[in-house]
């Protein structure tokens, strides 16, 4: 029966000793007389490892640990990197600790973003998304870097990089900037518990975010009620109308434009409209009021059946015809040609019209906000049931526990009243476009 790891007799380890090394059925061990405890494995494929061993403690095994393959070191290398390992032994001090803890301080930020986004169950798949957007864009020069490297000195910096020019470095965002670093202070906070040295010691000893914390708590104590106002979402919707009639723009620029019309029709979060697909989409053209779509995993995970206004069903039409003449047909109402399949940013046609009506800039959540405030205070309508249309879920113990917070088909009267206004006022703005003398009314009570 063949020895399962063949001695052989030590010897002096030369480039031209391993160059005349035959591979046998097994493992084999070449050990060198100079420095003891240095050698060579050999395995049955040929593959050569040059490997060291020494004592840690007399009363235990010997520790065996691989310097790396024969190519990628020479044989005066390893030999070099065995003194090294066999003179940290005689000190007590085991080199696999010592690389163990040098690669913790080398993780780089991409890794760290990696593993923690890869953890089972922990994100949602958009918030996931969004955050390795920031991550991708805010700190693309960082990727690579270990993370332990990163200064607070360059984190200021970064912040007010980003608070003033924003990724482009062409326009401010400075809730963009808060967000990015916050997403940053997550990641390094993680890494300071997932990466430690033998000790325990943390790769990082201080988060290096925690310079701008009163930046970050300024930012995220303000505010925001960016909207449209009711007097200009007339024109807005007229300049939306009107773009979808330009033969020019693709395929992917129009299902941008109708998206936006669908998220001012319905409040819903830009990231919940865009991956709508036509299975929860239900179009009834016999009654107005039994058109409506459905939500199953929303941000706040309480799934919701939300009504269909007559011009949110004109829209859907419009996509449903686009999607009948496509040569591929898309299961989103709003497809793209991109990997995900369907559209994820709508910039484009935000800042497009942004600037015609006064605004100096626009988001997809400044038309949820919007739909909230034509609700208020173009429709009068009541607020409980405007929060219950954007999936809040109410924070009174009654309305928590008795009111209905999923089927909200019963409430196509208030989002018809919504459409109705906003068709309104485009007619308004379409006639004075062309010239006519047009006088708004004073909104009654």
């Amino acid at each position: 029966m063949p020895n399962p790891t063949p001695k052989h007799a030590p010897v002096k380890i030369t480039k031209g000793y391993v160059d005349r090394i035959k591979p046998g059925p097994t493992d084999e061990f070449h050990w060198c007389v100079d420095p003891k405890g240095f050698g060579l494995r050999v395995n049955p494929s040929g593959r050569l490892s040059f490997i060291v061993q020494g004592r840690l403690d007399p009363h235990k095994p010997p520790a065996r640990i691989t310097i790396g393959a024969y190519g990628v070191f020479t044989v005066d290398q390893a030999r070099d990197v065995a003194r090294e390992h066999l003179r940290s032994m005689r000190m007590g001090i085991d080199p696999r600790d010592v690389r163990r803890e040098d690669e913790a301080k080398s993780v780089t930020l991409r890794q760290v973003a990696d593993a923690f986004f890869a953890r089972p169950g922990m994100l949602k798949e958009n918030t996931r998304k969004e955050m390795d957007r920031h991550v991708d864009t805010a700190f693309a020069k960082w990727l690579h870097r270990p993370i332990a490297s990163i200064t607070a000195v360059e984190v200021r910096k970064r912040y007010e990089e980003l608070a003033t020019g924003g990724v482009t470095g062409k326009r401010p965002a400075p809730g963009g900037a808060a967000s990015s670093l916050i997403i940053l202070r997550t990641l390094i906070n993680w890494a300071m518990g997932e990466y430690q040295t033998k000790d325990g010691t943390p790769i990082i000893e201080k988060n290096p975010v925690a310079v701008i914390k009163k930046e970050l708590a300024n930012q995220a104590s303000k505010v925001r009620t960016r909207h449209i106002d009711r007097r200009d979402v007339g024109l807005f919707w007229h300049l939306l109308t009107t773009a979808r009639h330009n033969p020019a723009f693709s395929s992917d620029t129009l299902a941008g434009l109708d998206l936006v019309m669908f998220l001012l029709l319905t409040g819903t979060r830009r990231n919940e409209g865009a991956m709508l697909t036509w299975d929860r989409v239900h179009l009834d053209d016999t009654d107005p009021a039994n058109n409506w779509f459905y939500l199953p995993d929303p941000k706040n995970k309480n799934p919701v059946w939300l009504p269909l206004s007559s011009q949110a069903v004109a829209v859907l039409n419009a996509r449903q015809k686009a999607n009948g003449r496509a040569v591929k047909k898309s299961p989103f109402v709003f497809p793209s040609r991109s990997v995900s399949g369907h559209i994820r940013d709508t910039r484009a046609p935000l800042e497009r019209f942004s600037t015609v009506i006064g605004m100096e800039r626009l988001s997809a959540h400044d038309l949820r906000r919007t739909f909230v405030t034509l609700g208020v205070k173009a429709c009068r309508l009541d607020i409980a049931k405007l929060e219950l249309l954007t999936n809040h879920v109410p924070q009174g113990v009654t309305a928590r526990h008795y009111l209905e917070t999923s089927d909200l088909r019963d409430y196509h009267r208030e989002v018809q009243a919504i459409g109705d206004y906003i068709v309104g006022e485009a007619r308004l703005a379409a006639a004075k476009a062309s010239g006519a003398n047009v006088v708004a009314l004073p909104l009654r009570a």
